[in-house]
């Protein structure tokens, strides 16, 4: 059975607004990508998986536990990033970082000083003055600082600049070596093909493909077929761009880059 578990997930809010049949498996010690602008149902379907939501239609279950029964016990051994961020402002980041950690009842604080340190973090000052990227760096210590064994990453990296972004993308890929299973839903695209196993592509609240970035990029390949001056001219060009020489033609394959896959299901830039 697969660790996260999303079977014919529907959620109808009216006027085409919710999600619609989705399904979506989450294997052990993988990273599954979720993209789609917003408004395209990533966050209803985590807000499910979370169990803030109870299901209509269809089901969630992580490690063979219906979410919204067994929220309690999941949450335990899980970690979460929600795409919008609430603290109690009047505390120091310090203050909810140690209310967090008595909840959680951990009694060694070696991870929260390790992730304090990997991103550059003093946490002391009041939450309410902390910029954008102060109160997500907050955000993902709190979710690593128990090492769950599943993480649940809404929009992880919104507000951190781009140094913060590749020590999360390190993190993600240190969590997967350890067997993490991880849902990351994202607007980065580099984020997601340096860190993602397979990417599921929500649009309107209907998923439209789930695969690996590999397979997708071999799907929406395009061959280029180039005459040269020789067939000496050709063999270079060939060698230099990795293609296949026949005479004075080469033929290239190019791979798209993930966001020019993810524009192809939605149509050009018009409809994002």
């Amino acid at each position: 059975m697969s660790v996260i578990n999303v079977e014919n997930l529907t959620r109808d809010y009216g006027a085409g607004k919710g999600i619609f049949d989705v399904s979506i498996q989450v294997e052990q010690g993988e990273v599954f990508g979720f993209l789609g602008p917003n408004g395209a149902g990533k966050t209803t379907t985590i807000r499910h998986l979370m169990g803030f939501i109870k299901p209509k239609t269809g089901n969630c279950h992580i490690h063979g536990l219906d979410c919204w029964k067994n929220s309690d016990k999941i949450q335990k051994s899980l970690g979460y990033i929600p795409g919008e961020i609430s603290f109690f402002d009047d505390m120091t980041g310090k203050d909810f970082l140690k209310f967090v950690s008595q909840y959680r009842n951990i009694e060694n604080d070696n991870r929260i000083q390790e992730m304090l340190e990997r991103f550059e973090l003093d946490p002391k000052g009041k939450i309410k003055k902390m910029s954008k990227g102060m109160k997500q760096k907050i955000g993902i210590v709190t979710a690593f600082m128990h090492d769950p064994d599943i993480l649940i990453l809404d929009e992880p990296t919104s507000g951190l600049d781009p140094l913060m972004q590749n020590r999360f993308i390190d993190l993600i890929a240190e969590e997967k070596k350890k067997g993490k299973t991880i849902l990351l839903s994202s607007h980065m695209f580099e984020e997601v093909e340096r860190t993602c196993d397979r990417i599921g592509i929500i649009r309107n609240g209907k998923l439209v493909t789930t695969d690996s970035v590999e397979t997708l990029r071999k799907r929406h390949m395009h061959t280029y077929n180039v005459h040269l001056d020789s067939p000496e001219a050709a063999k270079n060009f060939a060698r230099d761009f990795d293609g296949i020489c026949n005479g004075s033609e080469v033929t290239v394959a190019a791979k798209q880059s993930l966001e020019t896959i993810f524009m192809h299901y939605y149509g050009g830039e018009k409809n994002v």
